[in-house]
């Protein structure tokens, strides 16, 4: 946890920006991400619809009128550079608090504090809670009486959708600022801009980098300003004693165990599922593929992936090509015997198959309309004719009578039969598509419908 405390200068240094400078206790420099990390938002690159001249959140933080506030945006887009900027301006008391390594006890001293200083000094505190969705819901709302009262401004960070990782009433009560996952220009400018500092960056080095190295760095870091700094930092280790320059290559040796943006437990996770999903539907083979290898490359259960298929094949494709669901579940049997990184072909052909074979969501449409009658007409009782005469007392109560053994009958089909409840006689749930087999399967339940009269 980190904490950076309000001033009445505006040049005095807070915590934040004093350990960026330098390592804790006079130690070793910060990594680069940190000590190039913007002083003001002139400083900022990026975020030019949140930041630029005239825009909300450059007006609220110029003024020092805050309100409490939620920045969402993916790693490394500049939440916490943002929160730096603050504290560097506010003359509130600025404290800055970890969801993750901070505990309970420590955020009611700071709420505690929070409240002697409005009441003794008169002076206002604005709390940062980083990754504040880590906070389960009785957390969160502990926050809600503080700021009614005024005795805190919150400004929480997140990389999670807020409306799923922030409570309601918690939310209601900030105002969202979404930032952008940054460009490759972007991130470029970032690369630039430390290679030149020679207080804060590489520049007392004279190191340079070519384009293409510049390029190669931006793309690897996937929107990441701080991911980008990373693999800058390591390049500039591995640069040879009495050379500065950086190339393609020492960016690739620095980025040989780079990881995916992905996290399986937070909304990429569901973005790119979702994506899969959509792909295969949309009967792109391509993108599914990619989205599939995209999830298995950053680390996801195979297993998760294998239960979507099966689901995808009879929630999706179902009738129009009921081979679908055993292609999905023959992945899935195969996989379990083989194991990875053997076991992707089996996940590839399944992905590959439902991707490109005819969709129908009859099955589902069908499910859903017969759940409806149930809700609405309650258990309907079975009729007699289709009861089990297992014993004289039922074959009395007439159990079983006037029941016609389909085999019998021409076709092994009885016309004018009927098999639902008596009130819900001649209702059609199940209604055929014209894709695929399910085309033949629909012509069949017509002809047979048409010798019901």
């Amino acid at each position: 946890m980190a904490r950076a405390r309000g001033r009445s200068s505006p040049d005095e240094p807070t915590l934040l920006a004093h350990a960026a400078a330098r390592g804790s206790f006079g130690g070793p420099p910060a990594p680069l991400a940190e000590r190039m990390r913007p002083r003001s938002i002139e400083e900022i690159v990026g975020q030019e619809q949140l930041l630029a001249r005239g825009k909300p959140l450059r007006e609220v933080i110029e003024s020092d009128r805050l309100p409490s506030i939620i920045l969402w945006g993916p790693p490394g887009a500049g939440k916490t550079t943002l929160a730096s900027v603050i504290a560097r301006r506010t003359r509130t008391e600025f404290v800055a608090f970890s969801a993750v390594l901070g505990g309970v006890q420590e955020l009611r001293a700071i709420i505690e504090q929070a409240r002697e200083r409005r009441s003794y000094e008169g002076r206002g505190t604005t709390l940062f809670v980083d990754e504040i969705h880590r906070f389960n819901k009785s957390q969160q709302d502990a926050f809600l009486p503080h700021l009614e009262s005024g005795t805190i401004a919150l400004i929480g960070a997140t990389t999670e959708n807020p409306s799923f990782a922030v409570n309601a009433a918690l939310l209601s009560r900030c105002r969202v600022f979404r930032l952008e996952t940054l460009s490759e220009a972007n991130i470029v400018s970032v690369l630039e801009q430390a290679l030149a500092d020679a207080e804060r960056g590489l520049g007392a080095r004279g190191l340079t980098a070519d384009p293409d190295a510049l390029a190669l760095l931006a793309r690897a870091a996937r929107g990441d300003a701080r991911r980008a700094l990373g693999l800058l930092d390591v390049a500039a280790t591995l640069v040879p004693e009495g050379e500065t320059r950086i190339d393609r290559a020492l960016v690739e040796r620095a980025g040989e165990n780079r990881t995916l943006l992905y996290d399986k437990s937070g909304e990429e996770h569901y973005n790119v599922a979702s994506a899969l999903i959509k792909s295969l539907r949309g009967s792109d083979p391509d993108a599914a593929l990619y989205w599939l290898f995209r999830m298995l490359e950053a680390g996801e259960d195979p297993l998760f992936l294998l239960r979507r298929l099966m689901i995808f094949a009879s929630e999706d494709v179902g009738n129009a090509d009921p081979r679908a669901l055993s292609v999905a579940v023959d992945a899935d049997a195969a996989f379990r015997r083989m194991g990875m990184p053997e076991g992707a072909y089996p996940l590839a052909h399944a992905c590959l198959y439902l991707a490109s074979c005819p969709k129908s969501a009859a099955v589902k449409a069908a499910m859903s309309a017969v759940r409806e009658s149930i809700a609405e007409r309650g258990a309907l009782p079975v009729p007699k004719k289709l009861r089990n005469a297992v014993t004289q007392l039922m074959r009395e109560e007439g159990y079983g009578e006037g029941y016609r053994y389909p085999p019998d009958h021409t076709g092994s089909y009885v016309a004018d039969e009927t098999y639902l409840p008596d009130e819900l006689a001649g209702a059609r749930f199940y209604q055929p598509s014209e894709q695929g087999l399910e085309k033949q399967i629909k012509e069949r339940l017509e002809r047979l419908r048409r010798r019901d009269g």
